[in-house]
């Protein structure tokens, strides 16, 4: 599985307007949404935060991970943002967070689920990539990195 399996490169958004965690939630289910019209924001939306109400999915670093598990999904679908002004989401370093990487699964699919947390976090772990993410200018060029470097072996 590769992470261009379920990132579009139309869920990709290059400069998020979101200022509180609950508009960088809202923000995320809106791109999925208009990336994937089948997909209804508001449930979206109630999804990732149901699972935020467990704890943060920020994982420091400026990463965070919102996620959750939808009935009547086909398949896994991304969407990633990048905040440039970055975010209190609450991560567990206590940093801004500035990348986010929101991942919605089919409610049945709990090893896909659990592969595609995996590979974004050991992913996202490098931070000459997290850089080159907030460097990269346009939402085309940074699927294009997030593509390249899930590509590496």
């Amino acid at each position: 599985m590769r992470i261009a399996d379920f990132l579009s490169p139309q869920a990709v958004v290059a400069d998020m307007q979101a200022r509180t965690k609950a508009e960088v939630l809202r923000e995320l289910s809106a791109t999925l949404a208009r990336a994937h019209p089948s997909l209804r924001e508001e449930r979206l939306v109630a999804v990732l935060q149901e699972r935020e109400k467990l704890g943060s999915t920020g994982i420091g670093e400026g990463v965070a991970i919102p996620h959750g598990k939808l009935a009547g999904m086909d398949s896994l679908q991304a969407a990633f943002c990048v905040s440039r002004a970055g975010v209190d989401f609450e991560a567990i370093d206590g940093k801004p967070t500035h990348l986010f990487f929101a991942l919605v699964a089919p409610e049945n699919s709990a090893g896909v689920h659990l592969k595609a947390l995996a590979r974004i976090s050991r992913l996202f772990k490098n931070p000459r990539f997290r850089a080159a993410i907030l460097e990269a200018p346009t939402s085309s060029d940074i699927h294009a990195l997030i593509v390249q470097e899930d590509a590496r072996p």
